[in-house]
C-alpha cells in the first residue's frame, strides 16, 4: 500500500571502510595544503619583520604573523585527529580482512579433513599396509640371500682348518727367509777378488793375481 505522501525513499548503502579511509585521506591532503600555504605566508611576515625598522609597523606585522601561526596550529591539530581516525579505520579494515581469511582457512581445513577421512576409510586399509610392509621385508630378506649365494666363492673348500693355514703360511715365511739369505751369500764378492791387505808384500800380491790357462787363480808355490 502506497503512502499518502509518496513512496519511502530508499536508504543509501552504508559506506565501506575503504571509502571512509579514502575520504579521510582526502581531508588530510586538504589540511596539508592549507598548512603549507600558511607556512609560506608566515615566512613572508618573518622577512618583513626583519626588514622593518618602524616599531609600530613591526608590532602590526608580528600580530598578523601570530594569527597565521594560530591558524596553522589549529589545522595541524585537525590533521592529526583525522589521521588518527584514518588509522583506526584502516586497522578495522585489516581486522575484517584477517577474519575473512581465517574463515576461508578454517573452511579449507574442514574440507581437507573430510577428504582425508574419506580416503583413509575407503582407499586405505591399515591391515593391508601392514601386510604390504611384511611382504616387502620378506622380499628383501630373500633378495639378500640371493646376493649372498651369487657372491659365494666356490673355489675355496668349506673344510679348511684355519690352524693348518697359519702353520703353512709360517713355513712359507721361513723358506722365503732362507732363499733371501742364500741369494745374499751368492751375491757376495769372492775372497780372491777382494783387494790385498796392507800386510801383503808386492810379491805376494803379484802371486795372488796370477791365473792359470783357464782364468782361475793359480795355487801358490811353496818354498823348497
Amino acid at each position: 500500500m502506497r503512502r499518502v505522501f509518496g513512496k519511502k525513499k530508499a536508504e543509501a548503502p552504508s559506506p565501506s571502510l575503504t571509502d571512509a579511509s579514502g575520504g579521510l585521506g582526502s581531508r588530510i591532503d586538504e589540511m596539508d595544503k592549507k598548512i603549507n600555504d600558511l607556512e609560506t605566508e608566515l615566512r613572508g611576515y618573518k622577512d618583513k619583520i626583519k626588514k622593518t625598522s618602524s616599531p609600530a609597523a613591526k608590532k602590526q606585522l608580528q600580530k598578523r604573523a601570530l594569527d597565521v601561526l594560530k591558524r596553522k596550529r589549529m589545522y595541524e591539530q585537525q590533521r592529526d585527529q583525522i589521521a588518527g581516525q584514518q588509522f583506526n579505520v584502516d586497522q578495522a579494515s585489516f581486522g575484517i580482512e584477517s577474519a575473512k581469511a581465517s574463515v576461508q582457512t578454517v573452511a579449507a581445513m574442514k574440507q581437507a579433513n573430510k577428504e582425508l577421512k574419506h580416503v583413509i576409510k575407503h582407499d586405505l586399509d591399515i591391515d593391508a599396509v601392514d601386510d604390504l610392509a611384511d611382504d616387502m621385508a620378506e622380499l628383501m630378506d630373500e633378495f639378500n640371500e640371493i646376493n649372498e649365494a651369487l657372491g659365494r666363492n666356490y673355489a675355496t673348500p668349506d673344510d679348511i682348518d684355519e690352524a693348518e693355514l697359519d702353520a703353512e703360511l709360517e713355513m712359507l715365511g721361513d723358506e722365503l727367509e732362507e732363499e733371501l739369505a742364500e741369494e745374499a751369500e751368492a751375491d757376495a764378492t769372492p775372497s780372491y777378488l777382494m783387494p790385498a791387505t796392507p800386510n801383503e808384500t808386492p810379491g805376494e800380491k803379484e802371486e795372488a793375481n796370477k791365473t792359470d790357462e783357464f782364468g782361475l787363480p793359480s795355487a801358490p808355490i811353496g818354498n823348497p
